[in-house]
C-alpha cells in the first residue's frame, strides 16, 4: 500500500465519484460523503468499500454497523481486499488471460459483488529496456550520484546531461502558494527545453498529487513526458519519513512512455546520497529561464557534463538485487569491457520481439573460457578434453549466470587435485572481477562437472551433452591442442 497512516489514508481516499443521474439522463461528479447519507443502505456490500474513521484509526466494517449519516467513512475497498477472495479471483482471471494472450494484460471491468463483467482486455505497455542491469562497484565514490534499494524495478537509463534537482529543504521553506505553482510551471517549461529523454526530475515526496502542494511538486503527466527517470525523494523529518506516490498519479503513462522510476530514501543506512553534487554544482536555472531566477535555491538545472569536468550521468537499475545506481562515466561506458566478438561459435537463442537482450555478459564469459582453456595443461593436470555447456553455451547468460564446464579426467586422483585447486582460484577471480562490473555475488563463477572415460563410453551424467543433437557441449582448446 502506497499510504498506510491512518491520516494518509483518509486523507487521499477518494471524495468525490462520477455517477448517472438517471432523471436528467446526465453525468455528474458528487461529494461521496453526500451520496452515502441519502444512498448509503442502496449501495450493495458497502461494507466491503467502506472503512470507519474513528479516533485516528481506520477500522473494517461489517454490514450491521455501517451509520451512514453519523460516521466518517473512507472509501479504501479494505473488506473487499482483505474479507473476500475477489483479489484472489482477479489474479486468476489476469494469469488465465496472460497463458492465452502470451503476455502480461491490463483489465478492466464491473462488477455488483456477485457477477464480474470483463469489458477490456490489452497487453500491457513494457518498456524494451526491462531487464536486470549490472550494478558495477568498482566506481569511485566520488563519482556516485545516488544509490536506492527500495522498491526497485529493471532499467537501464544512460547518457544523461541534466538533472532537474527540486530540494526537498528549501521546497518545504517555501510558504507562498505562487511560489510552489511557480515550481510546478517551471517544471513543465524545462521539461520542453531540455533534450528528450537526456534529463531527468529528482525532487520532494508525492510528484503530482492532487493534495496537499507542500507533499510534492504539482505538475501533470504533459509537464514531465519528456523525462528518462522521475525520482522522488523521501528526506526524514524528525521521526517521520514521508511518503511518496510511487509514480501511481500518472503510473500506466511512465510505463509506456518508458520513463523510469525510482524512490529514493537518502537516509536509509547503506545508501549514498551525493547532495554535494547535486547543491553545489553550478546551477543554470536562470540562463534557460530567467523569469524564475527566484526559485534559484529551490530548482537547479544541472549540466551534468560541465559540473563534472566532461562525466556523464548513468542509472542502473536492478529488481533481482533489488538496487539501483546513478554515477558518473563516460559517454560511451558499458558495464563490462567489450571483449572479441565470438558470435560465430554459438548462434543465441531467438530473442522475444521488443525485448533488448545484452549479450555482452555470455561473450565475456565465453571469452574467459577460452583463456581457461588456453592456459589449462592437460598432462599436468590430467585432463583429456573441455566443454562448455548451458547459458554460456547457448549464447543465453545474464550478469548473475556462472560458466558450466565439463571437463575429462583421466582418473588420477593427485592430478584431479591439483585440478580442482587450479580451477578454484579461476572461480573465485572470475567471481571477484563478475561482482565489480556487474554488482552480482558468488563464491565462485565457476561450476565444474568432472567426467570419466566411463562416463563417455555409457553418456551418463553430463557426458551425454558431447555430441548431442540439442544443446550439445562446446568444445574448449586445450593448451596442448593450440596452434
Amino acid at each position: 500500500r502506497v499510504n498506510i497512516v491512518p491520516e494518509e489514508i483518509k486523507y487521499y481516499s477518494p471524495k468525490k465519484v462520477d455517477v448517472i443521474n438517471l432523471e436528467t439522463n446526465s453525468f455528474e461528479t458528487v461529494p461521496i460523503a453526500e451520496l452515502l447519507k441519502h444512498y448509503g443502505p442502496e449501495i450493495p456490500f458497502a461494507h466491503h468499500l467502506l472503512s470507519a474513521y474513528r479516533e485516528n484509526y481506520v477500522e473494517c466494517l461489517n454490514a450491521f454497523q455501517i451509520d451512514f449519516e453519523k460516521e466518517d467513512l473512507v472509501v479504501n475497498f479494505e473488506g473487499l481486499i482483505a474479507g473476500t477472495p475477489f483479489i484472489r479471483k482477479i489474479g486468476q482471471i489476469l494469469q488465465v488471460l496472460q497463458e492465452k494472450m502470451g503476455t502480461a494484460v491490463d483489465i478492466e471491468f464491473a462488477s455488483d459483488g456477485q457477477d464480474f463483467y470483463l469489458l477490456q482486455c490489452r497487453p500491457q505497455g513494457f518498456g524494451e529496456d526491462a531487464v536486470p542491469a549490472p550494478l558495477p562497484r568498482d566506481i569511485p565514490k566520488n563519482k556516485i550520484i545516488f544509490t536506492a534499494q527500495r522498491y526497485i524495478t529493471n532499467g537501464l537509463v544512460q547518457n544523461i546531461s541534466h538533472v532537474v534537482f527540486v530540494d526537498p529543504e528549501a521546497y518545504s521553506r517555501l510558504q507562498s502558494l505562487t511560489e510552489l505553482v511557480d515550481v510546478g510551471k517551471a517544471v513543465g517549461m524545462l521539461n520542453v527545453m531540455l533534450p528528450r529523454r537526456r534529463f531527468i526530475l529528482m525532487g520532494p515526496g508525492r510528484w503530482g498529487s492532487r493534495g496537499d502542494i507542500k507533499m510534492g511538486v504539482q505538475v501533470t503527466y504533459a509537464d514531465i513526458n519528456n523525462t528518462a527517470a522521475l525520482i522522488e525523494i523521501a528526506r526524514k523529518r524528525s521521526n517521520y519519513v514521508p511518503e511518496l506516490s510511487f509514480g501511481t498519479h500518472f503510473f500506466q503513462d511512465l510505463v509506456e512512455a518508458n520513463i523510469r522510476y525510482i524512490p529514493l530514501y537518502p537516509d536509509d543506512k547503506n545508501v549514498q546520497f551525493n547532495e554535494k553534487f547535486l547543491t553545489r554544482s553550478p546551477n543554470i536555472l536562470a540562463q534557460l529561464l530567467p523569469g524564475y531566477k527566484h526559485l534559484e535555491e529551490v530548482i537547479r538545472v544541472i549540466d551534468v557534463m560541465e559540473a563534472s569536468r566532461g562525466s556523464i550521468l548513468h542509472i542502473n537499475m536492478n529488481a533481482e538485487l533489488g538496487e539501483a545506481l546513478g554515477y558518473l562515466g563516460d559517454a560511451t561506458s558499458g558495464p563490462l569491457h567489450e571483449s572479441p566478438d565470438w558470435s560465430h561459435l554459438v548462434e543465441p537463442l531467438p530473442r522475444t520481439e521488443g525485448y533488448r537482450y545484452d549479450d555482452r555478459y555470455w561473450r565475456w564469459r565465453l571469452y574467459m573460457a577460452e583463456r581457461i582453456g588456453e592456459q589449462l595443461d592437460g598432462e599436468i593436470l590430467g585432463v583429456k578434453a573441455a566443454y562448455i555447456i548451458g547459458s554460456t553455451s547457448n549464447g543465453t547468460a545474464g550478469p548473475g549466470s556462472d560458466i558450466d564446464l565439463i571437463i575429462h579426467i583421466d582418473g588420477d586422483s593427485e592430478k584431479c587435485g591439483l585440478l580442482k585447486q587450479w580451477l578454484n582460484g579461476w572461480s573465485q577471480a572470475l567471481a571477484e572481477m563478475n561482482y565489480l562490473k556487474t554488482g552480482y555475488t558468488c563464491e565462485g563463477l565457476l561450476d565444474v562437472h568432472l567426467i570419466t572415460d566411463r562416463d563417455v563410453v555409457q553418456k551418463t551424467s553430463f557426458a551425454a551433452k558431447i555430441g548431442a543433437i540439442t544443446d550439445p557441449a562446446l568444445p574448449l582448446k586445450l593448451k596442448s591442442q593450440q596452434v
